[in-house]
């Protein structure tokens, strides 16, 4: 895996990769992908283990375990719920990651921090670029921005993923929600004018270990990129596939945001232009269908 590698086995060191937020459904996927990656030492923790806005207990896990890379994937995610623990999302999405950001600043831990298209307030329609302009419309993309400017701030040399309408096999998510849906109802309004891409948590897990990977070969990634899986759909389109796939009798009702009133405000376009990590990764990305069939067979298996 590259020359920092070959002398870190020399030394006894295994390279160790820390991930926070290790039972969500990202950390999870990182967890089942580990196994493919048994030269690397991987530490899975959550906040009940690792409090990560507690700089004393980070300092001292981090001079023990000698963290080579932290991927960051603890968040307040109830978007709506933040509304009203608007303290609670800022502390975990803001404060939390910036205390991260200074300890692994300090061990020289490399830092990937997982952020969301929740910071853009959706009003362009072009796929948004990482240089574009930010204004969240809710609270959760408030506390994430936070995050991203104290990630930043402490640690200009972190590692910024932007991710969008992410699901997986694991935790809670749409297509889960769906799914159970289809089997306890005759019939389930979805917004239809809300475009995105769904990003299978799979596929960015990957993305992450090939980040990783070319960090070991002496490549240098740092600052915000956007990552999801490549096509344009809404979360009505997005149900009816689901639906169609697991042949469900369910009547799916395409609806207006006005019809839908939720508690925080949603962008209407929140398409990520992928470009510039296809261009440092050389990868080409899946289609959101693609992945989407992939996740619901392995579902099936279940």
């Amino acid at each position: 895996m590259g020359n920092k590698q070959y002398t870190g086995e020399i030394s006894n060191h295994k390279i160790t990769i820390l991930i926070t937020g290790a039972n969500g459904q990202l950390g999870s996927e990182i967890r089942q992908l580990s196994h493919n990656y048994s030269f690397y030492n991987f530490l899975f923790t959550s906040r009940d283990v690792l409090p990560i806005e507690n700089s004393d207990v980070l300092n001292q896990f981090f001079e023990k375990q000698k963290i080579d890379y932290c991927i960051n994937c603890a968040a307040y995610t109830a978007v709506d719920k933040a509304e009203t623990e608007r303290e609670k999302a800022f502390h975990i999405n803001g404060d939390a990651a910036g205390n991260l950001a200074k300890v692994c600043f300090n061990h020289q831990s490399k830092l990937i921090h997982i952020s969301t298209d929740y910071v853009y307030d959706g009003t362009k329609h072009l796929p948004l670029k990482e240089e574009d302009p930010v204004a969240p419309l809710n609270i959760y993309g408030l506390s994430k921005l936070k995050g991203e400017e104290l990630v930043q701030g402490h640690y200009p040399g972190a590692l910024i993923i932007r991710t969008s309408w992410v699901y997986s096999v694991y935790g809670n998510n749409f297509v889960k929600t769906m799914l159970r849906l289809f089997k306890e109802m005759e019939s389930l309004n979805v917004v239809n004018d809300q475009l995105g891409c769904p990003t299978n948590g799979a596929n960015l897990a990957g993305v992450i270990m090939k980040f990783i990977e070319g960090f070991e070969n002496n490549n240098s990634y740092s600052g915000i990129v956007n990552y999801c899986n490549s096509g344009i759909t809404t979360w009505f389109d997005f149900a009816l596939t689901i639906k169609e796939f697991v042949n469900s009798s369910c009547v799916i009702h395409p609806v207006s945001t006005e019809q839908y009133p939720t508690p925080a405000k949603r962008p209407k376009y929140s398409v990520l232009d992928t470009s510039k990590i296809k261009t440092m990764l050389h990868i080409e990305i899946p289609d959101w269908k693609e992945s989407l069939y992939k996740c619901l067979l392995t579902l099936q298996e279940i």
